[in-house]
């Protein structure tokens, strides 16, 4: 019974502060003066020297830096090798279609320059207005002339059966078209001055025309004047006779 009462009465309390006091002077963690919150970085309060690192040397800095140098970039991959064969391609193909396209547009343009020269060419063969000469009816009198020509020499050699037609045709033109054949002439001459042979030939020719053409015309009036003065002759004599006889 007095061991009871005993336990119940002062044996707690004593326990008690036995307990507290040991938990005082003997703990069993470590105290820190001002620990910071991270765990990595606590250090024991009695540390007075602090330990720093060594900066590397040199040598480390080549060493750490030469793997780096020496890395070699990867090699490209299929899809890259595929990317680049398929832009060469393109670049091939584009510039075939660009030359190709250059090419359409000279020949457009060379097609569209003769179809300018030739129509102006043309209209500059037409005589102007206010000179009052027609193709139409013009046209159709030298055609004409030219088959009537080729109708008279039907019996004759192969080559006055094309020259005759020509000339008289063209003496036609002269006199017909006399503007229209004018310009004709010039853009004939413009195309013979090309080629220097042509040309001389021309002159030669055209001057052994205008020649002939003078000299005809020459002893045409020396014929016109002789047979006028037979006329003239005849006449004064026959005026004379009649005189005399009456």
């Amino acid at each position: 019974m007095a061991s009871r009462i005993f336990m119940r009465q002062g044996f707690a309390p004593v326990a008690a502060g036995t307990l507290m006091a040991g938990a005082v002077l003997f703990p069993r963690t470590t105290l820190h003066a001002e620990s910071p919150k991270g765990p990595e970085s606590r250090k024991p309060i009695y540390d007075d020297l602090e330990i720093t690192p060594a900066p590397p040397t040199q040598g480390a800095l080549s060493n750490e830096s030469q793997p780096l140098t020496q890395k070699k970039s990867p090699s490209p991959t299929p899809t890259d090798r595929l990317a680049i064969q398929i832009g060469k391609t393109r670049l091939f193909i584009h510039a075939h279609v660009a030359a190709a396209e250059n090419k359409v547009n000279e020949f457009m343009d060379s097609v569209l320059d003769l179809e300018s020269s030739f129509t102006s060419t043309v209209a500059s063969l037409a005589p102007p207005p206010q000179s009052g000469e027609r193709l139409m009816p013009g046209a159709i009198y030298v055609l004409v002339a030219a088959m009537t020509g080729s109708i008279v020499s039907r019996n004759r050699s192969i080559v006055l059966r094309g020259a005759v037609p020509l000339a008289v045709g063209i003496g036609a033109g002269w006199v017909v078209l006399p503007i229209t054949m004018r310009n004709v002439s010039d853009l004939v001459w413009k195309y013979e001055q090309r080629f220097p042979v042509i040309a001389d030939g021309h002159i030669r020719t055209r001057e052994g025309i205008e020649k002939a053409w003078r000299m005809a015309r020459i002893h045409t009036q020396q014929a016109v004047n002789i047979v006028d003065d037979k006329v003239s002759a005849g006449r004064e004599a026959a005026e004379g006779w009649v005189k005399k006889g009456k």
